[in-house]
């Protein structure tokens, strides 16, 4: 496996994972006690700004602030700049979420992963995540409900998956990104690792699988820089390739993590 194929299985936004899990605890189906280690994995995640809290709190003792939502007040959102669906008006909040590119919407509250950097002493670096908490107004303008559904977002992700795949292989993406390239062809074989909680039925848990794998293809390929035989103007026509689809990716786990939950 290549450096980028490992890269883009390594875990899905730490906000879809928020969403899925909670919602599948307030829906019944998951006990609460394994909410918190099944968000976090290995990492260390507090909470800030928790309601009646003065201090930072663990993941675990925070989480009980959703104790009386049900499922589907409970959102993914995956917000971009001209992009701000889920979101409330302007403030706070919507400023931080577009900033963050995720967040969780939920009747009152929305919170946001910030992600923290540490060296240790030894010089092994290492992520802590602090979930700040912002009180939201209990009814949000469309009801945070402006996506599409897992069938419609599926279709869009495998017709903007396809554009891309076309335009990529004009650009001879391989030859300057071949990890890139092979990462892409990997997104046939989704990682069944990457998976939801119980409740979420298989049409979602396929594109959720899917769509993780493609998201963390896409930070690949907006964060690392071309190869030196690539211009400037063929780096712009890689960007406008991979635009459409970075927005189906969005849209895709947007509605796989807020699909209906069933018993």
């Amino acid at each position: 496996m290549s450096p980028a194929v490992g890269a883009a299985t390594l875990g899905a936004r730490r906000s879809s994972r928020f969403v899925a899990w909670v919602r599948a605890w307030r829906a019944g189906l998951v006990p609460y006690d394994e909410i918190a280690d099944e968000i976090a994995g290995d990492e260390e995640h507090l909470v800030a700004d928790a309601p009646g809290a003065w201090t930072d709190l663990p993941l675990r003792d925070a989480l009980p602030c959703f104790a009386k939502l049900a499922p589907d007040e409970i959102r993914l959102v995956l917000p971009a700049p001209g992009d701000p669906r889920g979101l409330p008006g302007p403030g706070a909040f919507t400023g931080a979420a577009l900033l963050a590119g995720e967040a969780v919407v939920a009747r009152g509250l929305g919170v946001i992963p910030e992600v923290r950097s540490h060296t240790s002493g030894s010089g092994v670096t290492f992520e802590t995540v602090l979930w700040r908490v912002y009180p939201l107004p209990d009814e949000l303008p469309g009801g945070g409900r402006t996506e599409p559904g897992p069938a419609e977002a599926e279709a869009d992700l495998s017709a903007a998956l396809a554009e891309a795949t076309t335009a990529l292989t004009r650009l001879d993406i391989a030859h300057w990104r071949p990890e890139l390239a092979g990462a892409l062809a990997a997104l046939r074989r989704p990682d069944g690792g990457m998976d939801l909680p119980p409740g979420f039925d298989p049409r979602a848990r396929r594109l959720f699988a899917r769509a993780s794998v493609l998201d963390q293809v896409l930070a690949l390929a907006e964060h690392a820089a071309p190869g030196g035989a690539v211009n400037g103007y063929e780096a712009q026509q890689r960007d406008a390739a991979l635009r459409p689809l970075t927005a189906a990716c969005r849209r895709a786990l947007v509605a796989a993590c807020n699909a209906p939950l069933r018993p």
